[in-house]
């Protein structure tokens, strides 16, 4: 049965709202970070990508500070996209507001949700203005009405709602940690050498086994790649690894098909995340099966570089890369994510305003790879965490998609919270 509600305009129902358009901040490499439009997506605030300095921090935010529990609202290019700050300092770019509702009117967590159901996002759409850009003015913001259920009501749907978020965004952490540990042991042990290093000063390896410990060489030897580990393997990327060619064209995939573009990655992140359906490719695409790799050739220093959750079809502007030999399957995927490479392909991209590389470049590049008994082990320690990313980016898809369905019922009334719950239950059970 759906509850009764009362209909307020957002000016009505929101303490503050946070506007910096019209001003552009002096952007660095590091420092506070700074919420920008295309961070803000799918509900979500993802990982900044620009910052501005600690010290202009307190000079750019004159106009008001963000909470936590604040709401980021897109006004243009995208306009409507939403997400919820969880962590300060941060600072606000253009072209996105903070929305803080009226304690005891407004819970901000429901105005989070209730401005990704459609008939918000159209009454917000049919107040802005534009062709090419279409955008809103905050006076017309301020006019947009929600119909607003009694406080513990949103409360209770909030808490509902976010229970779901909460338990993705526990998988996105777990999987970034893991990529994360994944990493360091890869450059501990394939770039940096720190075994090698210390038994040729003649310690033990700390941390390691005695039996991976003695994988390991105790000495170094000249080479054209400047000092490497003694027994270790002079060679090329396409020594270790195929670009795999199954082209597809749209009467051979249908709507059941996992659809990966170059839009879908997450710059510098081995996990892919996102996706789409075979409904969204309406050309040429290339066949992968899971646990290829992923690699972005257009644009290649956007690090568009990612492992297969599963099987399915991608962009031809995507090098699907399997292993030659399984052995070394997990030390390709780090291999070839390294800074140098990316710099490396990207540097002899042909192109000047769409840059592309390709297989036969990337294939080329000089690299220090171990004997197959040490990737192996080096497989047997990574090989799990990999499975735990995929099996997270699994149940994140199965997630959102049970948000999506319950969160129109709930915010309309349709779907009352215990029934939710029970849904809920008996879904990640």
């Amino acid at each position: 049965m759906e509850f009764d509600s009362s209909s307020y305009t957002l000016d009505e129902c929101l303490s503050q709202v946070i506007d910096y358009r019209g001003k552009t901040p002096r952007k660095t490499a590091f420092g506070v970070p700074l919420i920008t439009a295309k961070i803000v997506k799918a509900g979500r605030i993802e990982r900044a990508e620009e910052f501005i300095a600690t010290d202009d921090f307190d000079r750019w935010m004159t106009r008001g500070l963000p909470l936590c529990g604040d709401v980021v609202l897109t006004t243009e290019a995208p306009l409507g996209e939403v997400g919820q700050i969880k962590k300060l300092p941060v600072a606000l770019a253009q072209r996105v507001v903070t929305l803080r509702g009226k304690p005891g009117l407004l819970d901000n967590t429901y105005l989070l949700y209730a401005l990704q159901t459609e008939p918000l996002r159209s009454r917000l759409i049919g107040r802005a203005t534009g062709t090419t850009v279409v955008g809103i003015k905050q006076s017309e913001l301020r006019k947009v009405t929600v119909a607003l259920p009694p406080i513990e009501t949103q409360r209770n749907i909030s808490r509902v709602l976010a229970s779901l978020d909460d338990r993705i965004d526990h998988n996105c952490v777990l999987a970034t940690n893991l990529e994360a540990i994944a990493r360091q042991l890869f450059k501990s042990w394939f770039v940096d050498f720190d075994p090698v290093r210390a038994k040729a000063a003649g310690e033990k390896p700390p941390g390691l086994a005695n039996d991976i410990a003695a994988l390991f060489p105790d000495r170094f030897v000249e080479s054209e790649s400047g000092d490497v580990p003694g027994g270790w393997n002079i060679g090329k990327i396409s020594d270790f690894s195929s670009n795999v060619r199954v082209g597809c064209t749209p009467s051979q995939f249908t709507a059941e098909d996992f659809y990966i573009g170059l839009e879908h990655f997450d710059r510098r992140c081995l996990t892919l995340w996102n996706g789409g359906s075979g409904d969204d490719a309406t050309s040429n695409k290339s066949r992968f099966a899971k646990g290829d790799l992923l690699f972005g050739k257009l644009r290649p220093y956007f690090h568009k570089v990612a492992i297969a959750p599963m099987d399915g079809i991608c962009s031809t502007d995507v090098l699907v890369i399997r292993c030659a030999d399984k052995a070394y399957r997990e030390f390709m995927y780090f291999a070839l994510f390294q800074d140098d490479v990316i710099q490396f392909v990207s540097d002899a991209s042909g192109g000047t305003r769409m840059p592309r590389t390709n297989w036969e470049t990337l294939a080329g590049y000089d690299c220090v790879f171990p004997p197959k008994s040490l990737s192996s082990v080096f497989g047997e320690i990574v090989a799990p965490m990999i499975e735990t990313l995929m099996q997270c980016v699994a149940e994140n898809s199965a997630l959102t998609k049970l948000r999506d369905l319950l969160l129109p019922r709930l915010i309309s009334g349709k779907l009352c919270v215990e029934d939710a719950e029970s849904i809920i239950e008996e879904a990640i059970a």
